[in-house]
């Protein structure tokens, strides 16, 4: 490979390919904001969510460590017992990962027992997942952490600016392509307003 060429995975589009060539000055000219636009870039916001996202997972990161999991098998272990049924193939849209990526998590959690797959009753090649009582004492732990992370946070807020904390975050979510758990979530966000 050319030194003069960055590389670009994109996993999104399956049938396109992966890896994707383009010479720096195409892709550092596209990157760079227009003219005046530099001072408008969100570094406060931006920074704030990484440091945010690093401590949020941060927390569940040691305890999966000592099972040997990553988290990868902390994503597929919330979406499997939020969403008890789940189909594989609305799993993997959902984590926006490749077969191969969550079948090696899958098969991890399959064998030592915190997740169980069954047929489906109509479609007999449907795999539903289901979480273990193992599994579901895992998520609950792991959850724990994160809701301690959370209501810490929101004690120093107002009672009324948790709701403008999940419209922000609701609000940052990508929709265009939204997946059956995603539908699912705005669904019962719009009954809850209704209420």
């Amino acid at each position: 490979m050319r030194a003069d060429r960055f590389v670009t995975l994109n996993p999104r589009y399956v049938n396109m390919p992966d890896i994707n060539f383009a010479t720096p000055s195409q892709d550092a000219a596209e990157l760079r904001p227009a003219a005046g636009e530099g001072g408008n870039l969100r570094w406060d916001i931006i920074e704030l969510l990484f440091f945010a996202y690093r401590d949020f997972v941060g927390d569940p990161d040691q305890e999966l460590e000592a099972f040997g999991f990553g988290r990868a098998h902390h994503r597929v272990m919330h979406f499997v017992y939020r969403y008890p049924g789940l189909k594989v193939a609305d799993l993997l849209d959902v984590l926006r990962i490749t077969k191969q990526s969550l079948g090696r998590v899958l098969k991890q959690l399959l064998d030592e027992g915190y997740i169980v797959q069954k047929t489906g009753d109509n479609d007999r090649r449907q795999r539903l997942l289901y979480a273990t009582p193992k599994g579901e004492a895992l998520v609950q732990k792991l959850a724990g952490l994160q809701t301690t992370r959370i209501t810490k946070a929101l004690a120093e807020m107002a009672p009324q600016d948790a709701e403008t904390v999940k419209r922000f975050l609701r609000a940052m979510i990508d929709r265009d392509d939204p997946d059956k758990v995603l539908e699912t979530i705005f669904a019962s966000v719009n009954q809850d307003a209704k209420e």
